[in-house]
């Protein structure tokens, strides 16, 4: 049996490791910059550790009765066990508790997996930002995502 994910607010010293998991997961990654800045802005920043290794990653912001989330993500040796979903509702649950009524995401076109779990979890398409990722041939288009957290 796997060893459940468990989650801790992201420090300074996390950033290395979950840089690599972007980077394992992700074929335009963030930086390790970007991920420090969220820091410093006081983001919520979230790691899920599972064997004492950090193998999810999640970061939002919550503010006047919303919160979005901007990066969601589990090293790709972990996918498809369920770890994204428990992110995902570990910062809804986050987000509940700091007064969200909304939630909003964006998803690359192309990510079906993902796109699958945010409408289990209850996300609507709400919009298109065109062209709004880089891809291998140009860009891709942005699904926007939103879900009502009252009552949840």
């Amino acid at each position: 049996m796997l060893e459940p994910m468990l989650f801790r607010p992201m420090r300074d010293d996390d950033v290395a490791a979950v840089y690599a998991t972007e980077c394992a997961a992700c074929a335009f990654p963030w930086t390790d910059g970007i991920f420090r800045d969220c820091l410093r802005v006081n983001y919520a920043c979230w790691v899920g550790v599972r064997a004492r290794e950090i193998v999810a990653h999640g970061i939002m912001s919550v503010a006047v009765g919303e919160c979005h989330i901007f990066n969601l993500c589990v090293h790709p040796e972990h996918q498809r066990q369920g770890l994204g979903r428990c992110m995902l509702r570990h910062l809804l649950a986050q987000a509940l508790g700091h007064r969200a009524e909304t939630a909003f995401l964006e998803v690359r076109a192309t990510n079906t997996a993902a796109r699958a779990l945010y409408a289990a979890e209850g996300f609507c398409e709400i919009g298109v930002r065109r062209n709004y990722y880089p891809a291998r041939k140009g860009r891709e288009d942005a699904i926007v995502l939103g879900c009502e957290l009252t009552g949840a």
